[in-house]
Parts: C-alpha cells; structure tokens; sequence
C-alpha cells in the first residue's frame, strides 16, 4: 500500500520531515483546586538535555482563603528552579532557607545527597484573592555531583541577562545562550530562557548546545511550516538551524536543553538518580523518620508536617 504524506497536512514534507524530532502534549492533573500539566518526563523523552521534570501549574485564579500547600517533602540527585509567571510562593528548606518565589526570579537549590523543602501560600496572602502561574523544573545531576551537599542560591529578577530587539525579549534564567551567561552556578552545560515575543517575531534556537526543546507557555507559534500552541513542548534535532515565530497574538515561549546526560536516569516520586540502589536508600531514609539525626531534615519554620513516602 502506497501513502502520500502531501494529503495529510498534519505531516510536515520536504525540509520539515527532519526539524522537529518530538512534539509533546503534557498530561494535566487535578492536585486538589488547581491544574498541573506535566510535559517532562514523557513516555517518548525522558529528558531535554539534562531537564527531567517540567512542570507547568495553573494559571489559576484561588479566592480568598485559599493557596498552594506543598507540605515538607525531599529531593535527591536533582537542581530545581520554580520560575513563576504571577503570583508568589514561600520556601522554606531544611538548609534553613526562608525565601519568597516571586516572578522573573530565580531559585535554584541543588539537592545532592538530599534535601527537604516546603513551598506554602502564607496566611497574608491569603487574605485577598491570588492569582497563580509558573513552571516547575528538576536539572537532572551529573554522576560527580549526585552526592555532594545541598545547597541554594537567589538572584532577583532585575540581576538576570535580558536581551531586547526585533520584537523579541529574552530574560537567562539558567547557563548560556546568545551570547550571555546567568549568574547561577549549574553542574552542566544547559540553557533555559523566558522568550516574549510579539506578534510576527522570529526567534533562532540557540546553536551551541546540543539538546534543544521549547515549552509554547502563551499565544502560538510556527516552526518548519507546522504550528503549536500553548501547552505543547517541541524538541529538535542536533544540529539543526531551528527558528521559531511568533503567531498572530504573539508567544511566550521557554527555551531550554543542553548537553545530555552520560545515561539515563532513575526517576521515583520524588528522586532522581543514575542507580536505583540510590533510590531505595532515599526512600529508606525518608521512610525512617530521623529528623535529628538522619539523612533528611525538616525545613526549620514548617517542620509541623511533612509528605509520608508513597506506597507503591
């Protein structure tokens, strides 16, 4: 049976075939009065780059009373940044961090050997209606660095690398691209960048790495003669000179990948790591309960509760 691909104007032709390698539709989930959709990790890609986890939550809109509450709960083998769009979250870890999330800004803890956070609507803010929307991403760690310490950095909007131009405004969040380089320290080559585009602009994917994908976060755009909307994550081909533009109503996009990892990795509830003896320790450590004197701490502040370890 013959099949001509022309007839389908779903299926890209010519110099489109080889453009896009993966396009992912992330699957929503309820987590009690708002939505998450969640595109990393997905049954056709584990990772972009060395981003394993990619969360996208809300928009949403909580009346008075209401806000997140993501009880103490811990990491291993991961770096995590929640990069907020509106509204504003309270960490709170066990390396005794009490910092706000709010948007454009970066927070990036690097969890190692282990580390516990809590990330809470506070009652204040609670007080009047909040609106909510952001991204959530875990950086897989390189083999070398799975065990160190923990640790977390701050850098405020206003200190981040901001390009502007052609209708185009990019903010670095994380490693380099474009020429530029965020502050923040990573454990491997990546990039990860917040893209405003207007209406019509075009925007070239960053050629010097080597995994390269983007999260349509608002608006849509064209890539190689298809296009995409928001909520879908497109991931390209090495090497390819790839360039996207913007839709009729403009784009918010993130940028994101860099060098991939040396193999793939364990991923359970919370953990990430290059062996699953890593993982079983983790979940034994957890499950025991030492807050004094075991691997995991509570977040001095919010040390009341805590996520018991799933059963499965």
């Amino acid at each position: 049976m013959s099949w001509n691909p022309i007839l389908d104007a779903d299926i890209p032709i010519g110099d489109a075939v080889d453009a896009i390698e993966t396009v992912i539709v992330p699957r929503a989930r309820d987590l009690g009065g708002f939505e998450v959709r969640r595109a990393l990790p997905a049954p056709k890609r584990q990772m972009v780059g060395p981003f394993i986890f990619f969360d996208q939550m809300g928009p949403v809109e909580f009346l008075t009373g209401q806000g997140i509450d993501v009880r103490p709960h811990p990491h291993i083998g991961l770096a995590t940044v929640t990069y907020l769009y509106k509204g504003k979250l309270h960490h709170r870890d066990s390396l005794g961090t009490d910092q706000w999330i709010e948007p454009g800004a970066v927070n990036w803890m690097v969890a190692g050997h282990g580390v516990t956070h809590s990330e809470r609507t506070d009652e204040e803010a609670r007080k009047s209606p909040l609106s909510m929307f952001g991204l959530q991403t875990w950086v897989a760690l390189p083999d070398e660095v799975e065990d160190t310490p923990a640790s977390f950095e701050h850098v405020g909007a206003a200190e981040l690398p901001e390009l502007t131009g052609e209708g185009k405004t990019v903010r670095l969040i994380l490693g380099d691209a474009y020429g530029e380089r965020a502050s923040v320290k990573t454990p491997s080559e990546m990039f990860y960048a917040d893209a405003v585009l207007e209406a019509g602009a075009a925007i070239p994917m960053p050629d010097n790495h080597e995994d390269r994908g983007l999260y349509v976060v608002g608006g849509s755009v064209s890539i190689a003669g298809q296009e995409f909307e928001a909520g879908q994550m497109v991931v390209f081909r090495p090497g390819d000179r790839i360039s996207a533009k913007a839709g009729p109503t403009g784009a918010r996009l993130m940028l994101l990948g860099g060098a991939t990892m040396n193999g793939p990795r364990h991923i359970w509830w919370n953990f990430v790591a290059s062996s699953k003896e890593r993982i079983e320790a983790a979940k034994e450590a957890w499950r025991a309960g030492d807050w004094m004197h075991g691997r995991f701490q509570l977040p001095p502040g919010d040390d009341q509760e805590f996520t018991p370890l799933p059963e499965r």
